[in-house]
């Protein structure tokens, strides 16, 4: 259904069990998912969070001045992206990691054209380094790249099986909705991405697909247009 895609992935996804850091099994599950993704001919874009080992806004709220903490933040997303580099070039996937900061020991700088010319010759590309300026979650970094390099969708992979009226945690009997607007999302506050992302989703009509990454072949079944999670759209 979808020739490319954009897929955002929490840092908190790749800590699996674990509190804190990269929990390889976790990761090389995930990998594999995305592998299989890129196998049918998907073109794949990657933004992964740095949650897993630094949260800028956790760190502001405990008096770490925001800016210096979202830069922090950042760097943590580049670990993320090099380690799920690792992770899919062990499976004969091309990668290539662009950054938004300069690290050109390790990545490439982040530049849109060449970005699309890696998605067009086959190769997955994780975007590390959030926008480049403090402020600005991950999440609105996955809307911003998914526009520029003209992605299909955005898939917002979780650990729930798409958007609940209520935590599905703490309510059992919680609905699931199978299709909300993006200004259901906003009136209603649901906070599967911040109102920026939404916004600039809303205003170029890129829909978004919340579904449950735990669940194996998750990821194919959302590419090829089966009715998984909750879609987000106009």
């Amino acid at each position: 259904m979808y020739k490319r895609v954009l897929l955002k992935l929490s840092g908190e996804a790749l800590s699996g069990p674990e509190p804190y850091g990269i929990h390889v099994p976790t990761l090389e599950s995930i990998a594999q998912q995305v592998a299989e993704v890129h196998r049918l001919g998907v073109e794949l874009g990657i933004v992964l969070g740095g949650g897993n080992i630094f949260r800028g806004m956790s760190a502001a709220a405990q008096g770490m001045d925001r800016a210096q903490a979202d830069y922090m933040g950042m760097i943590a997303t580049v670990l993320n992206a090099l380690a799920f580099q690792e992770a899919m070039e062990r499976l004969g996937v091309p990668t290539r990691v662009q950054t938004a900061i300069k690290m050109e020991q390790v990545a490439e700088v982040y530049i849109r054209r060449r970005a699309i010319r890696h998605l067009e010759k086959r190769r997955v590309v994780i975007f590390g380094g959030g926008t480049g300026n403090p402020y600005f979650t991950t999440d609105t970094t996955a809307a911003l790249r998914a526009t520029e390099i003209n992605a299909q969708v955005i898939l917002k992979a979780t650990k729930v099986d798409g958007i609940y009226d209520r935590d599905p945690v703490k309510f059992p009997d919680a609905l699931r909705y199978e299709q909300l607007t993006y200004m259901n999302v906003l009136e209603r506050g649901i906070q599967v991405m911040d109102s920026t992302a939404i916004t600039l989703c809303m205003e170029n009509r890129l829909p978004i697909v919340v579904f449950n990454m735990n669940t194996p072949g998750n990821i194919r079944r959302v590419v090829e247009g089966q009715p998984v999670g909750t879609v987000v759209r106009s």
